[in-house]
């Protein structure tokens, strides 16, 4: 009989350690090799994780919930006879927890108690019931407490990172984008754009796309081991979104060789898929330069942090109809507000300013621009 244990491996982009979402097997399961044996979640992203060995399920070292160090013991299979199913052994040196507890006859990860306990009481939490009027003074608690871990310390590791590392700039534009939004309308009724979201952040990704090919410099990034500045001859353009499991900023792969249309059915994928919680660490990795659209929340403008790697991220800001001068004269006018802020190690104010006015000109006046388009 042989018996095989299955290390935590590194799934890709340097990871040092990951949570383990959800077992897919038991103790006593038999598997196939290539099955799916649990679920982790990375910093980027949430991977399933195949079995190299076909056998029967004897161990599994950690609850889920634990987080887990690249390396550590994940499972072990024999190809055997059925191991008796047992519970799971006491693995909470791996992040210094306490020993799980029972609740009724299923196990909960610590964490998982610690968000029973400290949650308010009427509180819905699908799967549960909600407490008793008597409920315990814990569930009546006037806090919760939610462990910093997964794409939630991916965020403020990197955001902490960039913001004392790289000194930031920012500059704001306010422009009219009325011929824009008369533009995607025209867009919307075109047959090559049939089926697919034509939107301002769509034109506002082809417009920074455009403006990276007149100011290549500031596609770039400040490499601090070399001791040089790196400018990058392609566009994996970033899409900040706002998923369930966080801030994530899926990449667009080459995109400074697709028109308009290719670029709305790539937007639309990344963004797709962010949402739905199937990004893999690939599909966040090699970005060059971010746009982010904190007006879909209803913001007017802001500073955002630059994503590690990259010196300038541009955010576009909500679009509101405003009194605007146009010829001399007070007319309403549909307005939004452009932000761009960069790393002035490797971007000086005047390549910036450049850099956002070209943008501002393409969406103020875009029949000006329809050959880029």
């Amino acid at each position: 009989m042989t018996t095989s244990t299955f290390n935590l491996p590194d799934v890709g982009e340097g990871l040092t350690e990951a949570e383990i979402v959800s077992w897919r097997v038991k103790v006593g399961d038999s598997i196939k090799i290539n099955d799916t044996l649990l679920d982790i979640e990375t910093a980027k992203s949430i991977v399933e994780i195949p079995s190299p060995y076909a056998g029967v399920i004897e161990t599994l070292h950690a609850p889920e919930g634990t987080l887990v160090p690249v390396g550590s013991a994940l499972v072990t299979i024999t190809d055997g006879a059925p191991a008796a199913p047992s519970s799971l052994p006491e693995t909470a040196a791996l992040n210094e927890e306490p020993p799980l507890v029972l609740v009724g006859t299923a196990p909960v990860a610590p964490a998982a108690r610690r968000y029973r306990l400290s949650r308010r009481a009427g509180t819905d939490v699908p799967g549960e019931a909600a407490p008793a009027a008597s409920a315990p003074e814990m569930l009546t608690a006037r806090e919760t407490r939610v462990p910093v871990k997964g794409v939630r310390r991916a965020i403020a590791t990197a955001m902490t990172t960039s913001a004392f590392t790289a000194p930031h700039v920012t500059e704001w534009l306010t422009i009219d984008v009325t011929a824009t939004l008369e533009l995607i309308a025209e867009l919307k009724s075109d047959p090559r754009f049939s089926g697919l979201h034509v939107t301002l952040l769509l034109l506002a990704a082809k417009a920074l796309l455009v403006a990276v090919k007149r100011y290549p410099e500031i596609n770039a990034h400040w490499d601090a081991a070399a001791g040089e500045i790196v400018t990058k001859h392609y566009v994996n353009l970033g899409i900040a979104v706002a998923s369930p499991r966080g801030l994530v900023v899926p990449t667009i792969k080459e995109a400074q060789h697709m028109d308009l249309a290719t670029l709305a059915r790539a937007l639309e994928t990344v963004i797709s898929t962010a949402r739905d919680g199937t990004l893999s660490p690939a599909d966040m990795a090699g970005g060059t330069i971010t746009i982010t659209n904190i007006g879909a929340l209803g913001v007017d403008g802001g500073t955002p942090i630059l994503v590690p790697g990259e010196a300038a991220i541009l955010a576009l800001g909500a679009i509101r109809e405003l009194p605007w001068v146009l010829e001399h004269q007070i007319v309403p006018r549909m307005l939004t507000q452009l932000a761009i802020s960069f790393d002035h190690r490797v971007i000086d104010g005047e390549l910036a300013s450049n850099f956002l006015t070209a943008v501002a000109e393409i969406l103020t006046s875009p029949a000006r621009a329809l050959s880029y388009l």
